[in-house]
This record gives structure tokens, C-alpha cells and sequence, in this order.
């Protein structure tokens, strides 16, 4: 009969990582005198002192690293086991489908993916990158789109994005004081394909372009000025090299992102909960930070 339990080490290995018994609990649900009791009976049974305080942290001892890194790989084995378990009765699925607004922030985007596939390795997120006007496929998971309503299905809010008027320092936009409509009528308007809002009246000339980086790109080649997103243009403007048009109104706006799930697929699988949480969580706090307001023409 096993005197210890994969849990106890699991335990133990995520007050090592969490470093205290409270951030501990508070990752697993568990009370703080439930996570103690464990790691004492862990360590009676053993009948070696596993953990020891350093400062604020609770580290490993000698013996502690060597009992754990023994045990790491039967907690990651048996972690493949009850998601191959789970695959199999059709609880969790080998591949989700994520379609995403290319205006939609990739940093956010790489850090939810980074984060998903370290609590489910074995699930696969096929990510589709698409602007405005195309159409999620009909293997979509989970969107994210400027537009609320997909084929009858709302969308809940998830971030604003905002935009900024800009052009290239040396353009001769970047020279005028005052400008209007018909001042911007006289130049190129750079655009992303599928753009469907910021429209002057009068344009002379519209360039699109499929990718915000062309666009961006354009715009510094001082092809023309552009509504481009501002965490895209950050380091550009504050350098100087991108300057903000100075308009009448409309100079800064902000563009919505909604989170749109497909029918069912929240309550089948687990990982669309997963998935979901992380975004919000990303994207809680993110939501460009305001910087955008601090910088100045």
C-alpha cells in the first residue's frame, strides 16, 4: 500500500511554484489548512522534511529537490493520461478552431496560447487570422470580431482597440496646423482590407492593404496618413517618426472586439472555458492601458 499520493506531491510542487501556502490554496480551491494538513502528512510519511521558509518563500530542501524531481514526471505522466482519458470519451478536443480580427493585439494572442498549452498540451489551437469582411469558418470554435452577431450567435465585449490618425513626420500633413476634410481629400488614404469605418468624403485616392504591418509601412513610406492601431505605432510615435494628424474631430477612435462562442461547445468541452477565461484575463487590464493619451502631436 502507497504511503503517499500524487496529490500531496502535486501539492507540494505548486507551493514550490505558487512559493506560499496561501497562493497555493488560492490556485488550487482549496483552504490554506487543507493545503498544510497534506504537506504535513506528506512529510510524516516520508519522514523528511520536504519544504523549509526562506524569507516570505516556502523553497525545497536538499532532500525535498530530489524527491520532487523524481516525482515531476509521474504528475506530467499522469496529467497525459487523464487528458488522453478525456479525448477519448470526447470530453476534451484534440484541436480548437480560433478565429481572430487581425486588429486584435498578437501579444495578447501569443500569451493565451503560450498559457493554454501548458494546461492542455495535447489540445492543438489552430488559429485563423482574418480582417473585417471575411468570415469565420464554419469550424470556428471561438471569434473574435468587430461584429457582435455571427449567423444569429451574440457576441460578448471583450476590448476596444484604439486607432490614431497618423502620418509620416516629414508628409505634408504632418506640416498642417488645421485639418479638415477637404484638406485630407488631397491626399492618399491608406487603409486595411476590409475597413470599413474612419471614411473621408471627397477622397482623392485609397490604398488598402491586407495586413495592418503594410499598412503601417505605407504610411511611414509616406504613401498617404492612416487610422492604424495605436500598440502597433506605440514606439513610432513616441520617436517621433509618426506624428498625429491634427484634425477637428476624429483624430483618436476606438474599434470594439467581441468574443463569439459556437453553439455548444462551451458546455462539451473544457478547454473552450479555458480558453475563454484566458483571453478575458489578457485582455482584462491590457486594453491598451490608456498610454495612447499621453502622447502628444
Amino acid at each position: 500500500m502507497l504511503k503517499t499520493t500524487l496529490e500531496q506531491w502535486e501539492l507540494l510542487d505548486l507551493v514550490v511554484r505558487e512559493g506560499s501556502f496561501q497562493a497555493a490554496a488560492q490556485e488550487s480551491c482549496r483552504s490554506q489548512s487543507s493545503v498544510s494538513y497534506n504537506l504535513s502528512l506528506l512529510q510524516e510519511r516520508t519522514g523528511i522534511i520536504l519544504l523549509k521558509a526562506k524569507g516570505r518563500r516556502s523553497v525545497l530542501t536538499p532532500a525535498g529537490e530530489i524527491l520532487l524531481s523524481h516525482v515531476r514526471p509521474l504528475l506530467q505522466a499522469f496529467s497525459e493520461l487523464e487528458l488522453k482519458a478525456e479525448q477519448i470519451s470526447g470530453r476534451v478536443a484534440p484541436r480548437l478552431s480560433l478565429y481572430v480580427d487581425c486588429i486584435f493585439p498578437r501579444d495578447i494572442l501569443f500569451s493565451v496560447i503560450k498559457d493554454f498549452c501548458k494546461i492542455y498540451p495535447s489540445t492543438q489551437i489552430k488559429t485563423h487570422e482574418i480582417t473585417e469582411d471575411e468570415t469565420p469558418g464554419k469550424d470556428a470554435d471561438i471569434c473574435i470580431l468587430t461584429n457582435r452577431t455571427l449567423q444569429d450567435k451574440r457576441g460578448e465585449w471583450l476590448m476596444d482597440v484604439e486607432f490614431a490618425g497618423v502620418v509620416h513626420c516629414e508628409h505634408p500633413l504632418a506640416k498642417v496646423d488645421y485639418i479638415d476634410d477637404n484638406i485630407l481629400s488631397r491626399y492618399p488614404h491608406i487603409r486595411i482590407k476590409g475597413q470599413t469605418g474612419y471614411l473621408q468624403s471627397g477622397l482623392a485616392e485609397q490604398y488598402f492593404f491586407s495586413s495592418i504591418d503594410a499598412a503601417v509601412e505605407a504610411v511611414i513610406f509616406q504613401l498617404g496618413y492612416g487610422w492604424l492601431p495605436v500598440y502597433r505605432i506605440r514606439e513610432h510615435l513616441q520617436s517621433g517618426r509618426l506624428v498625429l494628424l491634427n484634425l477637428q474631430h476624429g483624430a483618436r477612435r476606438c474599434t470594439p472586439l467581441h468574443m463569439i462562442l459556437s453553439d455548444g461547445m462551451f458546455k462539451m468541452h473544457p478547454q473552450i472555458n479555458t480558453l475563454k477565461s484566458l483571453l478575458y484575463h489578457q485582455c482584462k487590464g491590457v486594453i491598451e492601458r490608456q498610454e495612447f493619451k499621453h502622447l502628444k502631436r
